[in-house]
């Protein structure tokens, strides 16, 4: 190892791996190349007072650590082991379409989109005129003019509409070339607790800062989508001891 050159100093987000301890032989993965970590270790304390202004004694009471981080990327295995408990289906993907302009035909008025990568129609997301931008009404009856109905991923229009350009939205879900994976967010019951371990390290002049919490509930996870910026997931925990009543480790690269 690289001798440390330099008083310790930490500099940079450095590297954060998890791994759930609610499930066995869990896999650990890297969060995702991390932006933020912050640690809060705060305790709360008693005052005695008599008649000074000063207190005469202060007493240590409950100690609590809160952790907050902020990732560059996107891991579904966070969010999903931090706070959701689910299963993810792996090589299943969901994703939006929306159709060039297309003329709604003649008899039987009626239009089938065609969901890319020969996928499946999940959902209508709706239909607008593609000339004035004016949405189209969705109805379960025979449409008049300006409505449509759909069933199964079919459309079907008033005859009174024949010519007009519609634009239609809609969501599907695809397996021939996905490559990622889709999660269907369960409702567990209330108590159900997924805990995790914090591993980080970070590394300046060849003087390591190494952070281990054994046990860590997560509190939040944020995702923020904004105009001209990047969404960069935000997760929020608190740490407490595990069976050999432990917190974790801290690891330093000097004895100051």
């Amino acid at each position: 190892m690289t001798a440390n050159v330099v008083a310790q100093g930490v500099f940079g987000p450095g590297v954060l791996y998890f791994q759930s301890v609610s499930t066995a032989n869990a896999t650990p993965y890297n969060i995702g190349s991390i932006n933020e970590l912050s640690m809060d270790i705060k305790a709360d304390v008693k005052d005695l007072w008599g008649q000074k202004q000063f207190p005469l004694l202060v007493a240590t009471g409950t100690k609590s650590i809160d952790v907050s981080i902020k990732a560059a990327k996107t891991s579904g295995q966070a969010i999903n082991t931090f706070l959701l408990g689910g299963t993810f289906t792996i090589g299943t993907e969901y994703d939006i379409s929306t159709t060039a302009s297309t003329a709604i035909p003649g008899t039987p008025y009626q239009i089938t989109p065609t969901p890319p990568s020969t996928g499946t129609f999940n959902k209508d997301l709706g239909v607008i005129n593609a000339d004035t931008g004016q949405p189209y009404k969705l109805v379960t009856g025979t449409p008049t003019t300006g409505q449509y109905a759909v069933s199964a991923g079919v459309y079907t229009f008033a005859a009174a509409d024949t010519t007009d350009l519609v634009k239609i939205s809609f969501a599907y879900s695809f397996t021939s070339g996905a490559a990622g994976q889709s999660l269907i967010i369960p409702n567990n019951d209330i108590g159900t607790t997924e805990v995790v371990t914090l591993d980080y390290k970070s590394t300046l002049y060849g003087a390591t800062y190494f952070l281990s919490l054994f046990n860590v509930v997560m509190t939040g996870v944020k995702t923020s989508h904004k105009v001209s910026d990047f969404m960069m997931p935000e997760y929020s925990g608190k740490a407490f001891a595990n069976a050999s009543d432990q917190i974790g480790i801290i690891s330093l690269a000097t004895l100051a």
